[in-house]
């Protein structure tokens, strides 16, 4: 009974956690990450679609994140904790990953057997644009990253201006 009593909270926990709407800045934005459609699409307050940007992620299999080190993006919803500019990347936004929903789900996974025991679930997730005159990358749909959302350093800049601390991401299959 109180493991059903625990997947119940469970989930409402995590429904509440992912829902859509606004979230985190005065503006309304948003931003939907679409792993399989490899895209950043960037809504207003009233679910507007304002703009869309091809991205890049860490491995290729497109899977959760399960552990520190698996190169995975992870999915749920986030928000952006820090904006900077950056040495080898352009500029980045640094989310709050993990979150209570992750760290709930990494626990069960190792509770289940699917990850080892000794795993560690890993941070310093973010979007950030490419290496230096590397954009070429995103056109070819080379996934590089140690779990990051990657996108060109033109379209950093313009999120840089547009996006403030507190905006939500949603990043999805």
């Amino acid at each position: 009974m109180r493991k059903y009593v625990f997947y119940l909270m469970l989930m409402l926990v995590s429904f509440n956690i992912t829902s859509f709407k606004k979230k985190g800045n005065d503006d309304g934005l948003y931003l939907v990450v679409s792993k399989s459609q490899y895209e950043m699409k960037v809504y207003d307050a009233n679910n507007n679609w304002k703009a869309t940007y091809p991205c890049v992620f860490g491995n290729d299999d497109q899977g959760d994140k399960l552990i520190q080190g698996d190169r995975r993006t992870p999915e749920g919803t986030y928000h952006i904790v820090i904006k900077k500019p950056h040495p080898k990347w352009d500029k980045y936004f640094g989310l709050d990953y993990p979150t209570q929903s992750d760290i709930a789900k990494f626990n069960e996974r190792k509770a289940k057997g699917l990850i080892p025991q000794n795993a560690k679930i890993g941070d310093g997730i973010g979007i950030h644009g490419t290496w230096p005159k590397q954009d070429f990358v995103v056109d070819t749909y080379q996934n590089w990253t140690n779990g990051c959302v990657c996108t060109k350093n033109e379209y950093i800049e313009e999120l840089y201006q547009m996006i403030p601390i507190g905006t939500t991401v949603i990043i999805t299959k």
